[in-house]
């Protein structure tokens, strides 16, 4: 930056302003620079150490700022939980009351005039943690003329050897509570329950086809109830194999898919509940690859294609090698994305998601008509730059209040959408985002920013999105305490059991549903709590989460 510059040369003001700008900017990357050598330093230490059969360098997390700390800066978490005046209502409110008991005073303990003037409620919450056993007798009877035996069967929910309260515990304590298998083994035996490890397997992973069908209704039912989608994907691991989990949530519902890839057809395979692959190519195809800077010579060779026709994965891969050979593996990447995405659009048999809401992550890109972007995630580059120089520290401050004052100004628009406020915010954006401080690296994340204007304003048409991806933010963060206690399933039973009950656990906290008695509903078949589709379907006409989107 400076190889051609010298000191003699300046003779204004300006110019030794504009000079000493430019050396504050080569500290903060000869500082930023010397951070990722000592920091690939250590790494290079510990995988050595390591190697050797010692220890790497302990990770001791920084301490808790003190108290009298100054939070004027707004941190990711700061900002999803902009603080709420807090509402009291009794803490008795929602507890069933199983039984009543009246306490009567010793009346020899009263004065004789003492004149009785009600009860007053204490309510104090309790549990029984006791066996049930039940040896069942079960009538034998036997027909000489058909020769056949008849057995009466055992009530609904007392499948093998375990009766609907265990079932629906040892589900509860797996996916709710996170207990891991040994614990829950160790957890029944002091309440008197003879069970093996191998046994708390099977409850959690066999069998388990009406809650999978379940499951299926509720994440469809979810895609329908809106026309937007939060997404989002964390790393995971099966019998030792990384993978990636993906999130799909809205108010109403969310729902868990773990698959082997995260790329943009994995998304779309993802919002079509992992269907089968299909490939359509339409003139909306060849706009999208055109997008995509694939050269008209490559669109020309992809006409030779059946048009119209909507092809499995094997079928579309071979055409692509019998009549479209010699393409690069970009080229033909962006091909398949194109015409998997024209499928997902033209296909009927679930709902197509017209708008997700996410992170900058390139693979959600262009699948769906319109796209929002997270502030908070867009804040976190923000909060990456760490100056050397106070000044520097100073004009990213000054910035950054700037920054969540417009933030606030959007969620005021969400709160009360006012159409003709909509020029003024846009106007705001361009001002703000194009600020030039001369901190090369606040600018250059400014620029970024700017650039997503689009899909960072993207409430200013729809006011039903949040303003943050925090609602998947928070799922995903189940599918990580999970993955701590328990690492990964083995099987693919278990990945499709880890996905099930997770999406039934955090739809029935939507929904207001006891995790615990819709369980136990669904083993004995009781009826008691209804589809958790239908009760989505029923929410999603009240919440009416589509109100600016036109009708179909």
């Amino acid at each position: 930056m400076l190889e051609h510059f010298d000191p003699n040369d300046i003779q204004d003001l300006e110019g030794a302003r504009q000079a000493i700008g430019h050396i504050l900017n080569l500290v903060e990357e000869l500082a930023a620079e010397n951070r990722d050598l000592r920091e690939e330093n250590q790494r290079l230490r510990d995988e050595n150490n390591r190697l050797k059969g010692e220890q790497g360098k302990p990770r001791i997390k920084a301490s808790k700022k003190p108290a009298t700390t100054s939070t004027k800066d707004h941190s990711s978490e700061q900002a999803r939980r902009r603080r709420k005046k807090r509402t009291r209502r009794p803490k008795t409110q929602d507890i069933r009351i199983d039984r009543e008991q009246k306490l009567e005073l010793d009346r020899t303990q009263l004065p004789e005039d003492a004149e009785c003037k009600g009860y007053v409620p204490v309510v104090v919450q309790d549990v029984r943690l006791t066996t049930d056993n039940i040896r069942f007798l079960k009538e034998k009877c036997y027909s000489p003329s058909r020769k056949q035996t008849y057995l009466a069967e055992l009530p609904s929910g007392y499948e093998g050897a375990f009766g609907p309260s265990v079932h629906a515990l040892v589900r509860v304590l797996y996916h709710a509570v996170n207990t891991s298998e040994p614990k829950i083994v160790e957890f029944l035996a002091h309440v008197g329950v003879q069970i093996s490890s191998g046994q708390v397997s099977n409850l959690l992973i066999k069998g388990q086809n009406r809650f999978h069908e379940e499951r299926d209704a509720v994440y469809e039912a979810g895609l329908r109830s809106s026309p937007w989608q939060h997404i989002d994907e964390t790393g995971t691991r099966v019998n030792g194999v990384n993978q990636h989990c993906h999130v799909v949530c809205s108010p109403l519902y969310t729902a868990y898919l773990t698959t082997e890839k995260k790329d943009r057809l994995t998304v779309i395979d993802v919002l079509t509940n992992l269907r089968p692959r299909a490939y359509l190519l339409l003139s909306e195809t060849y706009n999208w690859l055109r997008q995509a800077n694939v050269s008209e010579s490559v669109l020309g060779r992809l006409r030779c294609l059946p048009h119209d026709k909507t092809l499995d994965d094997e079928q579309f891969n071979r055409l692509l090698d019998e009549h479209v050979a010699g393409l690069n593996a970009q080229h033909r990447r962006r091909i398949l994305e194109a015409a998997a995405i024209t499928a997902y659009h033209a296909q009927q048999e679930i709902p197509v998601v017209q708008l997700l809401l996410s992170d900058d992550a390139p693979q959600f890109k262009r699948i769906t008509d319109e796209l929002a972007l997270c502030w908070v995630h867009d804040a976190r580059y923000y909060k990456k730059l760490s100056p050397a120089v106070a000044y520097h520290r100073c004009l990213l401050d000054e910035f950054m209040a700037r920054y969540w004052a417009f933030y606030d100004a959007l969620l005021a628009y969400r709160t009360a959408p006012a159409p003709e406020q909509v020029p003024r915010l846009e106007a705001e954006f361009d001002d703000l985002f194009s600020t030039v401080t001369g901190y090369t690296g606040l600018d250059r994340r400014i620029a970024m920013t700017r650039d997503k204007k689009a899909s960072l304003l993207m409430v200013l048409r729809h006011p039903e999105i949040p303003l943050h991806n925090n609602p998947a933010e928070i799922e995903m963060r189940r599918r990580v305490r999970k993955r701590d206690v328990s690492f990964g399933p083995r099987t693919e039973d278990g990945k499709r059991a880890w996905d099930t009950f997770a999406t039934l656990l955090a739809t029935t906290k939507k929904l207001g549903v006891s995790f615990y008695r819709y369980v136990y509903d669904r083993v004995t078949e009781s009826g008691e709590i209804p589809n958790l589709a239908d009760l989505i379907v029923k929410r999603a006409q009240q919440m009416n989460l589509a109100e600016s989107w036109e009708p179909v």
